[in-house]
């Protein structure tokens, strides 16, 4: 009787795993990708080494004023100094906790949509937040101070304008897509129409109409805030193309899907939000955070109408007179605020479409 020796197992080539496989399989797997490599290598060192001396070697970051930067370097002193109005713009000094308290709400309500499974209670925290924190912010109620909405500005207005107009564009949207899909003529060519004379004109119009243009349909006497009326064109513009994204993944899902629903003796509804919606909302998260992201970064448009979100102060207090020729300085710091963002937006949809991934690849 044969006897089999059983040979431990051996650890994969060095080439084969870790940080040396995925450069064989990434960077380095044909003579195109080789050239794009190091032509990208040496492009990065063209440009990293002057801006890492700009930035941190000959750069001076302690001081009070301009006269303290007396390198050749960056002076984020001018960054420390004016770093109140980034964040808060012209908020009251003593009312600075409530804006504090609603910038702490948002971020419990990421946690809180990341690490709970209560579909109830994430849908209730996404529209109570808006809610609490327009009246945190305003005040006027409670026994608060009432603040001005041309007070807001900066990184506080900035996450207003993105947050509001992510959460109202949504549902908006949705409900333009299953208009644009509908079998009723009226409402498909409603639909249509709206979505695609959205889509055809830039922000920047959309913006001027809802501040110009939308006041004259108020009634006598009767006058939005401004904020309140970007708001309203940021969130139409924006479920226009919400509504584009989630036709997408409903055209994404089999038709045997509405069938089954219909075996089930669903109604239009039930089905819609049972079965249909869930697994065209789950296809079509990626185009929906590039939205977002893309909606995020338009935000810097308000200040063609008088608000003063995150770029817009940074170009104010450049134009300080103690201060003059620093607008880099801040260019480099908006840049990387937006990087942040939009990288955790990212991030977090990578992670939202691994976790809802129900299809089997092995």
């Amino acid at each position: 009787m044969a006897v089999y020796e059983i040979l431990p197992t051996k650890v994969p080539p060095l080439g084969e795993r870790g940080v040396i496989a995925w450069v064989r399989h990434n960077l380095l797997s044909s003579p195109f990708n080789i050239f794009f490599t190091l032509l990208g290598i040496a492009v990065l060192a063209m440009l990293i080494p002057p801006f890492v001396q700009w930035a941190l070697l000959d750069a001076d970051f302690f001081g009070s004023s301009k006269s303290d930067c007396t390198g050749d370097g960056a002076c984020w002193v001018f960054i420390a100094e004016k770093l109140k109005m980034f964040i808060y713009g012209f908020y009251p000094e003593g009312e600075l906790w409530r804006a504090n308290l609603t910038i702490a709400l948002a971020v419990g309500t990421v946690a809180l949509l990341q690490f709970t499974r209560g579909q109830k209670l994430k849908i209730a925290a996404i529209v109570l937040l808006p809610i609490v924190a327009t009246f945190l912010l305003s005040g006027g109620v409670f026994g608060l101070a009432h603040v001005e909405t041309h007070q807001w500005g900066g990184l506080l207005l900035t996450l207003v304008i993105a947050t509001v107009g992510i959460v109202l564009s949504f549902p908006i949207g949705v409900l333009l897509a299953l208009g644009r899909q509908s079998r009723l003529p009226i409402i498909k060519t409603l639909s249509v129409f709206y979505i695609e004379l959205i889509r055809g004109v830039p922000l920047i119009t959309v913006l001027f109409m809802a501040s110009v243009v939308l006041p004259l349909f108020f009634p006598e006497g009767i006058d939005f805030d401004k904020l309140v009326r970007a708001l309203i064109g940021i969130t139409l513009f924006q479920a226009a193309y919400i509504a584009e994204n989630i036709r997408g993944g409903l055209q994404a899902i089999p038709t045997g899907q509405y069938e089954a629903a219909d075996a089930l003796g669903l109604g239009y509804w039930q089905k819609m939000r049972l079965v249909i919606l869930p697994q065209a909302i789950k296809v079509a998260i990626p185009n929906l955070v590039g939205s977002f992201i893309s909606l995020f970064k338009d935000t810097s448009l308000v200040m063609i109408i008088g608000l003063f979100d995150l770029l817009a102060m940074v170009q104010l207090t450049a134009n300080d007179r103690d201060w003059l020729g620093l607008e880099t300085e801040g260019y480099v710091f908006v840049a990387f605020i937006f990087w942040i963002f939009t990288f955790s937006m990212s991030f977090f949809s990578k992670r939202l479409e691994k976790k809802l991934d129900t299809n089997n690849r092995d």
